[in-house]
């Protein structure tokens, strides 16, 4: 269902991410991610002059190389357009990331690594969210691990979300020893 219709209005500011996780020829996965800021009236920027409608204000991006236990072999930060000159600076401090792993308290390492004045509002929020797109993108290694998974086994993906909260429709269809909502 979409939203409902808006009232009359104007659109100030544009946000775009875009995400896209691919498969390497050496076994390891690429997880990109973008963010483009931009404005639809020109303003007065102290570090670029005037930027004018359309051009972006931020326009950053994350290449994350992770092997099939998510774990961080090498992370590359970029950012094109930023609004002071010294936002770039901060792109080396992402290399801290390698060596940790995407999994639970993920929000955290990053915070603990690059956030605050060690990293980028934009940049920390975009990889928060390449997480996710890791885990769509290892889809198929995660579905094999998960057809491995010994009897009595917890399934990985149990309360991680209102879907396979321990008492779902869902849980109680594909785990059933592991549902706890009425019968």
């Amino acid at each position: 269902m979409p939203l409902s219709p808006p009232v009359e209005r104007n659109c100030l500011h544009k946000r775009t991410y875009d995400f896209q996780g691919h498969q390497r020829t050496d076994g390891l996965w690429d997880i990109e991610g973008r963010i483009v800021d931009t404005k639809t009236y020109p303003f007065a920027n102290q570090d670029r002059g005037e930027i004018p409608p359309g051009e972006a204000l931020h326009d950053m991006s994350i290449r994350l190389t992770i092997d099939e236990d998510f774990k961080v072999h090498d992370i590359e930060a970029v950012t094109d357009y930023s609004p002071f000159t010294i936002c770039p600076n901060v792109t080396p401090n992402f290399k801290r990331m390698i060596g940790t792993e995407i999994k639970s308290g993920w929000r955290q390492q990053v915070r603990r690594h690059v956030g605050g004045a060690e990293g980028c509002t934009h940049l920390v929020e975009l990889l928060i969210a390449m997480a996710t797109v890791a885990f769509q993108t290892l889809y198929p290694v995660c579905a094999a691990k998960a057809a491995k998974r010994q009897p009595g086994e917890r399934p990985g993906l149990l309360d991680t979300c209102h879907a396979f909260a321990a008492d779902s429709p869902i849980v109680k269809r594909s785990w059933p020893d592991f549902y706890t909502g009425e019968e």
